[in-house]
């Protein structure tokens, strides 16, 4: 309740109804920021009101708009990731959604990477299609093929889409050349980061227009929270923004608040999962159960090169290996583990699997997801933090069930 009020109020019902308005009094600071649990901001005039929405002044409105812990988070963010502006929602789709409904028109038409996120494509084959938005898929590790597909007379590309590191192949596009061939062509440039997070690669340093991420995943880092970001030019972010609140994509303040609380520990994760990740694939290459691995970081990965290039601090947390005996020999291997769980997610501080084939991919004929490389004995692994030998001495369980 305002000071102001305080004497005139007599009725116990407002006095219940203002309880605790104001701010207590301390001399001293939090070393963790508020949640502000609020649905709206309350304005002192009409003339504030008039400025916040014009922009001449900064404000809160009302949740759907973002609160003052979405702006933290989106700080950060565009700190880490050497960007003007970024945003933050509710999910890593509702970003994704946000950015194609509002940078795309009818008769756009985007050229996306054949193995882009699964929830990507369905975005764009099963929405935007439906509204005039035309999608061309090509495999965008050929340079020549996304050259190709950009010079195609007649419809200039609006958008080329890519991830850094596919899922669940974990093949290396290479984000500078691509953005080269995007720009000579007027096209914009937009990378999925969430494989790798600003600790390994920052695609806007090296030519992205919009970077996503999922930030569900490693930046958040402990599986308990659902978000997603959305970074690049103030001029493109944006419009995605005033979209994303149309929509209702932002996320609420606790949830941003959990992922700058994850995000302040991120690269003493990822440091410690990475180097999980790269002695996991390669225990898995020697052992005679296990057909392929697939991990940017071994030197037998046939884009090995380019990821030295590409990627800091290490090769990433994600690998994916191939067992003999398809769909049978998945159940029994992920029956016989112990400690790395069975889960449809990634990036926390946990070793989890997931059968792809049966998963993302499920929807998809099985030549189709054979041409993609996605085989039904292929696992991918989101490496943890835990100790490297008691996640191999799972494996091993898991791998010794298949003999």
């Amino acid at each position: 309740m305002r000071e102001r009020d305080e004497q005139e109020v007599a009725s116990d019902l407002t006095r219940c109804a203002h309880a605790g308005e104001g701010r207590l009094p301390s001399a001293t600071e939090p070393l963790a920021p508020p949640v502000w649990q609020t649905a709206a901001y309350a304005y002192p005039d009409l003339e504030t009101l008039d400025a916040i929405y014009e922009g001449r002044e900064r404000g809160f409105i009302y949740g759907r708009y973002g609160l003052p812990n979405h702006a933290q988070l989106e700080q950060a963010l565009a700190d880490l990731e050497g960007t003007e502006a970024a945003l933050v929602t509710a999910s890593g789709m509702s970003a994704i959604s946000a950015l194609l409904f509002a940078l795309l028109s009818p008769g756009d038409r985007v050229i996306a990477s054949e193995l882009v996120y699964r929830g990507t494509r369905n975005l764009l084959d099963l929405d935007l299609a439906r509204f005039g938005v035309v999608v061309d898929y090509v495999d965008a590790t050929d340079l020549a093929a996304v050259e190709a597909a950009l010079r195609r007379p007649g419809q200039p590309a609006r958008m080329l889409y890519v991830d850094v590191l596919t899922n669940p192949t974990l093949l290396v596009h290479d984000v500078p050349a691509l953005a080269e061939l995007a720009h000579r062509h007027g096209t914009l440039l937009v990378v999925d980061s969430t494989f790798v997070t600003p600790y390994h690669c920052r695609p806007a340093q090296l030519g992205a227009d919009l970077v996503v991420h999922s930030t569900t995943k490693f930046i958040a880092g402990h599986h308990d929270v659902s978000g997603g970001a959305v970074l690049g030019r103030s001029e493109l972010v944006e419009p995605v923004r005033q979209q994303a609140i149309r929509i209702g994509g932002i996320g609420g303040p606790f949830d941003a608040w959990l992922i700058l609380r994850g995000l302040r520990t991120l690269p003493l994760r990822m440091s410690q999962s990475s180097r999980n990740a790269l002695a996991l694939a390669a225990w898995l290459a020697e052992h005679p159960a296990v057909e392929r691995v697939s991990y940017p970081g071994l030197p037998g990965h046939r884009q090995h090169d380019l990821a030295r290039r590409l990627l800091a601090n290490g090769y990433g947390s994600m690998l994916a290996f191939e067992v003999p005996g398809g769909r049978t020999a998945v159940a029994r291997l992920v029956r016989a583990l112990r400690l790395i769980r069975f889960a449809e997610t990634l990036g926390g501080v946990t070793t989890t699997i997931v059968h792809p084939a049966s998963t993302s991919h499920r929807s998809v004929d099985p030549a189709t997801r054979a041409a993609l490389g996605i085989g039904d004995g292929l696992l991918r692994l989101s490496a943890g933090i835990e100790a490297t030998e008691d996640v191999v001495h799972d494996l091993e369980r898991g791998l010794a069930s298949l003999a």
